[in-house]
């Protein structure tokens, strides 16, 4: 039901996505309306569907056959990087449409022939601007880890999906041009109701009835064609008309004389320079001033409320039952009946109950988890889950001998604890009391933020122990590796033959009833089977009480390791109220305090050694970016200063990241912030490469 109901908000998010992607279209579409004109618009804007159409020819393939992976699906990242292309592949399509539309002058030169030469004249500033884009995402797609398979469908897409958008640029666009662009006349009354008029609108409502008789989706699509049509013609003509005539044209005239103005003299030049200077600066310092959160992902709002049960190793599965019931309860009492908050609240006993940022997917009875899976987010009317959440983290407290934790969904890919303190030693029993020190230490503390330190050291891992007399099995011709092959047959059980039939083999195990070897003493009293070389080989059966008996105890749970090092890890969730790096930065101070034995080293991973790999990567791969966008600009222009004079609007494009996570209070999302600055970098240069060569030929 679990996953039943995960995918339900998945499916839900994918549409969210989707939806947005169209939306999206729709706007890219009336701007280039409102610029180009309809049917520029129309061959523009099908550059978007046309080249997600050749990705999602290509990446499959791509994926499958050279990438070696076993499947492609479309996710969350795929639909992020189509919708992030979306504004980015039409820019190939307006600069030939418009390229073309400048030359065919309305008739003044034959279109296959100003086609040609639109097409031939920005074909290199095109094809460098498209490759600079590209630059950044080449070396993200090298992105290694966990962190890494997670973004690796991002520049993957982008790259293949930008291609597309080149020969949809080079080839359909111009054949479109051929095709449909005419000389128009000007002062045409858009809004008048002819024969053509009434033919299309037929032509359009018998597609409506039609595309009804098929399916309720496609009769939906066809109406509201027909209505983008009805209002085209009434409405967004004559407005896209007016806009062509009248405001935009002032708006350029205004354009060129601020340019007029401050390029008036070298002074001027220079100041507005400086002053351009003075406010990467000045942003630099706000930012410095008024310092951002940093978080690894961007956190929302959860759409689940995950408590996770620990009980000591051993617990039986009825009483882990009866445990999570109790959790379950308090945590009904405290939602209340038909809470319109609420989906569903559903308990994993054993099965499906690790905490995910483990990696466990193994089923334990002494592990539960409580699902309370909330509403969308359309449907919360502005209410707050974090704090239904932070009320079922106080409301289930307080049960003796279970470790409760309550967090949220992962946001991104499974890593670990946000405090994840490594102690490494090679004396496991010196290691063991350092962990449990340390962690009484940092208790001792109360550090704001922590929500509760646990320590995977486990020292009470229940164990029995047969003892064997080994005098008393050796007089009776008895070998202690017979016994141990006895009891692991009893216990776990030993193929004895197979079952044949005509199309398979079954294998056929030998081991005692459940009830027999759930049965301590039962164990003990098997008999063992031997033949008594002494005796002349005679068969002879001993009891195994005989000559052994059985003690309890505990042991260790299992010695982990990290590096070929024995490791013990105390961890904990930071409390959503905190920002985890700043808690994770109180905690590592506060361990540096800490006296450890000169033969244990403390050190802190999890997330923040996943931060730190983040970081670097990201940092080496824009470094690396900027220096491919200079190789294709020296190749293009031959000239070191035009180089210089278009990266630098990398750098002063910064401008606007910074300031605009002070003016709205934005958290710095290492990821996400850090691959969106890397795209800027091959966004803002495009702009500049049409501009220099366009200055270049005039």
């Amino acid at each position: 039901v679990i996953t039943g109901d995960q995918s339900t908000q998945t499916k839900s998010t994918l549409h969210d996505l989707i939806n947005t992607i169209i939306i999206g279209f729709i706007l890219v579409t009336l701007i280039l309306l409102f610029f180009m004109g309809t049917t520029n618009a129309i061959f523009v804007a099908l550059s978007v569907p046309l080249s997600m159409c050749v990705a999602f020819l290509v990446e499959p393939a791509l994926f499958t056959g050279l990438l070696g992976y076993k499947t492609f699906s479309l996710n969350f990242i795929v639909l992020f990087s189509f919708l992030l292309a979306l504004g980015i592949v039409v820019d190939d399509a307006i600069v030939v449409i418009e390229n073309t539309h400048r030359l065919f002058a309305n008739g003044k030169i034959p279109i296959i022939k100003a086609a040609k030469l639109a097409a031939g004249e920005v074909f290199l500033p095109v094809l460098s601007g498209t490759l600079t884009t590209l630059a950044p995402f080449f070396p993200l797609a090298f992105w290694q880890g966990t962190i890494g398979k997670f973004m690796f469908y991002l520049p993957v897409t982008m790259i293949v999906t930008l291609f597309a958008s080149l020969i949809v640029a080079y080839i359909i666009n111009p054949v479109f041009a051929v095709s449909f662009m005419k000389p128009h006349i000007e002062g045409v009354k858009h809004r008048t109701i002819n024969r053509r008029f009434w033919i299309t609108s037929l032509v359009l409502l018998l597609s409506v009835g039609g595309g009804y008789m098929v399916s309720f989706g496609t009769g939906n699509l066809m109406l509201t064609l027909f209505g983008l049509y009805l209002l085209n013609k009434f409405v967004l003509a004559d407005s896209a008309e007016y806009f062509q005539n009248r405001m935009w044209p002032a708006v350029q005239n205004a354009y060129a004389r601020l340019m007029r103005s401050l390029l008036k003299t070298n002074a001027r030049a220079i100041s507005i320079l400086l002053a351009t200077v003075l406010l990467l600066f000045i942003s630099v310092g706000l930012v410095v001033k008024f310092a951002p959160s940093v978080v690894f992902f961007p956190i929302g709002e959860p759409n689940f409320a995950f408590t996770y049960i620990k009980l000591p190793t051993g617990t039986d599965i009825k009483y882990t039952n009866e445990v999570t019931k109790q959790v379950e309860k308090r945590i009904f009492d405290l939602l209340g009946p038909n809470n319109p908050m609420v989906e569903s609240i559903i308990a994993n006993v054993a099965v499906g109950a690790n905490d995910p940022s483990t990696f466990d997917v193994s089923s334990k009875t002494n592990a539960a988890k409580v699902t309370v899976a909330f509403v969308g987010f359309e449907k919360r009317h502005g209410k707050s889950t974090s704090e239904i959440l932070k009320k079922i983290r106080e409301n289930v407290k307080g049960i003796a001998g279970a470790e409760i934790v309550v967090e949220q969904e992962s946001a991104g890919p499974p890593t670990q604890k946000p405090i994840s303190i490594e102690i490494y030693g090679e004396d496991y029993a010196e290691l063991s009391q350092t962990s449990i020190k340390l962690k009484r230490y940092l208790d001792s503390l109360q550090i704001s933020g922590v929500e509760e330190l646990k320590s995977d050291l486990n020292i009470t891992n229940p164990e029995m122990t047969v003892n064997i007399d080994r005098d008393r099995a050796m007089r009776e011709g008895i070998s202690t590796g017979q016994i141990g092959s006895d009891m692991r047959t009893a216990l776990f059980g030993k193929e004895i033959t197979k079952f044949k039939t005509s199309e398979d083999d079954y294998p056929v195990n030998l081991r005692l009833q459940k009830d027999q070897r759930n049965n301590a003493s039962t164990l003990l009293g098997q008999k063992i089977t031997y033949r008594d070389m002494v005796m002349q080989g005679q068969l002879r059966s001993v009891p195994l009480n005989a000559f052994a008996e059985l003690s309890y105890g505990t042991t260790l749970g299992g010695i982990k390791r990290k590096n070929e090092k024995r490791v013990v890890t105390i961890s904990s969730n930071v409390l959503s109220d905190f920002n985890p790096n700043a808690v994770v930065a109180q905690v590592e101070a506060a361990a540096a305090k800490f006296k450890a034995p000169n033969s244990v080293t403390i050190n802190f991973g999890g997330e923040k050694e996943q931060q730190k790999e983040t970081t670097d990567f990201l940092g080496n791969a824009l470094l690396a970016s900027i220096g491919l966008i200079m190789l294709i600009l020296v190749l293009q222009f031959n000239s070191v200063s035009k180089m210089i004079i278009i990266i630098s609007e990398i750098i002063l494009s910064v401008i606007g990241v910074l300031l605009g996570l002070v003016i709205f209070r934005m958290d710095i999302a290492i990821v996400m912030t850090g691959i969106g600055i890397i795209a800027l970098a091959g966004i803002v240069v495009r702009n500049g490469i049409l501009l220099v060569e366009f200055t270049e030929i005039l």
